[in-house]
């Protein structure tokens, strides 16, 4: 059996194949910002201002824009790209908000034409009107009828940013005067979040002008290969008992697969149920898997959460829980072991074998050769392989702090490359590194200072380290490019619960909505 799916998420056989959330989705590496419940989705209408007779149809309600597949050759044609528009509050001279959930299938994400978003929250306070667009390469929105590296060569950062400036100049929006609304004659706003929200700044460097103004939420901006600084924001703000746990047991696994005691190295491998794991550093990085669950925390930080529970499980002996030191090495392995033997791995593999579930030198499995479109994995790690990278390892050998992920997967023997490799092998013949100086150099990563841009970020994101947050970039904050750090997790701040339920995403949401309220009175049409 082949691992069933690939980090909203998005990690294959540890941060690339087989990382998954309990309803199969794999994460790891960056995942699709938060949908928001269609529970959440408030009656809004009742508020919103229509101008005119017209009937405003269902958030849900598909439309269809003819995008180009080159944007650097015409003539190859173009391709139907969804997308999805209300304007309910819209009112004449308010603007035009766009937002595009990145690397997923766009379909669930209708909520962000919403005030339950903050796409909605600046749009009912300035009567504008509201669009996600589905990215090029996922969900629906494709050039051609599958994922082939010939179909992917038109999957890249470039055409997505100039997909966002044709759709703006070109599109003719379902609403009221809704082709004299470009971005000459009304103010364009850019949403995004994770990738989507690096999109966005990377779209405002490189088309200056285009957009008024933007909102980038966690926004990855940095592209890094050796991301290892992934998993600091979850080590610093996880319970420190289980931290010390954690560090505990990555010390001994890496200790004794690296060593020669083979009964010892079948002893650990079996007190995770992972003796049918042939690759050692397979099965050590297959314990990423928890960490990996700090993401999920971005919509629900409560009790019951699968990392709580995984916490709970080290933690929590015979009703009493452990200091801060943790309860120490004998009692964690045992602990953690037990946890996945019982519960964590069948939510991870089912009844896939534990070579099939983690196992990642095996070119034949299925997460490497389905090239069918909406595969969002797939889309998502050509972006990664070429130009963002983004590999959640283990921190190199100089770094002084106990990890709590093994540094037997690392860039140094190739383990996520290899995977690169692996997924795209008609295109590599061997192991790529993405060219992440390059994509830095032309969308500016940290170095980005631009007019009327906010940077959204949350202290215990564990994507802190790529954002305009990361500790030591050296632009600062001011009034035409706030940064703003919340208490919050990842991409927590575009939903307007959370800016609701945690005072500092409600301060960071005012401090939007104000500075968004005062770059748009600075708008002057030039039709």
């Amino acid at each position: 059996m082949a691992p069933p799916g690939l980090v909203a998420l998005l990690a294959l056989s540890a941060s690339l194949v087989n990382a998954r959330l309990q309803d199969g989705r794999p994460h790891g590496n960056a995942p699709p910002i938060p949908v928001l419940p269609v529970v959440e989705v408030l009656d809004s209408r009742t508020e919103a201002f229509q101008f005119s007779g017209s009937s405003i149809p269902p958030y849900n309600t598909v439309y269809y824009f003819d995008q180009l597949i080159d944007h650097d050759d015409a003539s190859k044609g173009t391709f139907s790209q969804r997308y999805w528009h209300t304007w309910e509050f819209y009112q004449p001279g308010g603007p035009i908000i766009l937002m595009t959930p990145g690397e997923a299938n766009a379909a669930p994400y209708f909520g962000y034409l919403t005030n339950t978003s903050i796409t909605g929250l600046i749009a009912q306070q300035e009567h504008g009107a509201t669009i996600v667009l589905e990215h090029r390469f996922y969900g629906l929105s494709n050039p051609y009828p599958d994922l082939t590296p010939e179909s992917l060569k038109y999957h890249t950062i470039q055409q997505a940013i100039d997909d966002l400036e044709y759709f703006a100049n070109n599109v003719a929006l379902p609403m009221p005067n809704g082709t004299g609304v470009t971005p000459d004659k009304a103010p364009w706003i850019l949403v995004g979040g994770s990738y989507s929200g690096a999109l966005t700044s990377w779209t405002m460097v490189n088309k200056p002008g285009l957009f008024w103004a933007g909102y980038a939420s966690s926004a990855v901006v940095e592209a890094i290969t050796d991301f290892w600084t992934y998993f600091e924001p979850i080590r610093q703000n996880m319970p420190v008992n289980c931290s010390a746990d954690v560090a505990a047991v990555i010390a001994y696994v890496d200790e004794t697969f690296s060593g020669e005691n083979t009964t010892a190295i079948d002893e650990l491998k079996a007190t995770f149920g992972l003796s049918d794991v042939t690759h050692l550093d397979d099965a050590a990085g297959a314990l990423r898997n928890n960490l990996w669950d700090w993401q999920s925390l971005q919509t629900n930080s409560g009790p019951g959460t699968q990392f709580t529970k995984f916490c709970d499980a080290l933690e929590v002996k015979d009703g009493e829980v452990a200091g801060e030191e943790g309860w120490g090495l004998e009692n964690a392995l045992a602990s953690w072991g037990g946890y996945w033997r019982d519960t964590y791995y069948s939510l991870l593999c089912g009844d896939a074998n534990a070579e099939d579930c983690f196992g990642s030198y095996n070119a034949s499995q299925e997460i490497y050769t389905n090239t069918d479109i909406d595969n969002t994995w797939r889309s998502w790690f050509w972006i990664v392989c070429n130009e963002v990278g983004y590999y959640q390892d283990g921190p190199p050998l100089g770094v002084d702090i106990k990890p709590i992920v093994t540094r037997l997967v690392n860039v140094e023997t190739n383990y996520d490359a290899r995977q690169c490799q692996l997924m795209y092998q008609d295109t590599y013949a061997s192991p790529p590194l993405p060219d992440v100086e390059r994509t830095n150099t032309v969308y500016k990563g940290w170095d980005v200072s631009i007019e009327r841009l906010f940077f959204a970020n949350g202290l215990r994101d564990p994507w802190r380290e790529a954002t305009m947050n990361a500790e030591g970039v050296e632009i600062q904050s001011t009034d035409r490019q706030p940064i703003v750090l919340s208490d919050g997790f990842h991409c927590s701040d575009l939903s307007a619960a959370r800016g609701a339920s945690d005072a500092s995403i409600g301060a960071l949401h005012k401090q939007a909505l104000e500075s968004m309220h005062n770059w748009l009175a600075e708008f002057t049409s030039s039709a």
